[in-house]
């Protein structure tokens, strides 16, 4: 079996982002041969007609839905979120990790109703701290998965540079 089809059974089975140094534990293979079979994976899914693609985020690799899906999935697995709770989650999404206990100092006694839609959703984890009696939340891969926080800093960017772009040709133009 090639060493590429394995890390993309591991990037599958694992369904988060994991650092070479992750995979070439679970791969059983050192970091320079994991490095070339990633470059060979994610030119496998750069030449094939897939819905999936692997990402690489800061320095970590994913195996994700390709963008051009995403309409497919807010249609297939919509998630409704009133406005309070999409609060609480921007909330947690901040500060993460924090105390349910300064969440609720945050967004009001609301928040706690808000905690258990959201976990039962998948997009926060909440657990129990040993040194005191609040419960500790944080966001989940399925948050950034779905909202697509990966490639945020990218459309921040592009973003940016076309802001730029527009106030130099607005300069141009005046001059």
């Amino acid at each position: 079996m090639r060493l590429a089809t394995r890390i993309e059974a591991i990037l599958y089975l694992k369904g988060q982002p994991l650092t070479i140094a992750e995979i070439a534990e679970y791969a059983e293979v050192d970091r320079p041969s994991i490095e070339y079979a990633l470059i060979e994976l994610m030119d496998d899914y750069a030449h094939r007609d897939s819905a999936l693609n692997v990402v690489e985020t800061n320095s970590s690799y994913s195996l994700q839905l390709r963008s051009d899906f995403q309409q497919l999935v807010q249609v297939l697995i919509p998630v409704e979120l009133g406005v309070g709770a999409l609060r609480t989650l921007a909330a947690i999404a901040l500060h993460s990790p924090i105390t349910q206990t300064q969440l609720v100092d945050l967004r009001g006694s609301g928040a706690y109703q808000h905690v258990q839609e959201l976990v039962e959703l998948g997009f926060i984890r909440k657990r129990r701290q040993t040194d005191c009696r609040s419960h500790l939340l944080s966001i989940t891969p399925k948050f950034n998965q779905y909202f697509q926080m990966e490639q945020l800093p990218q459309q921040l960017l592009a973003s940016q540079h076309y802001q730029d772009d527009e106030m130099e040709l607005a300069v141009t133009n005046t001059n």
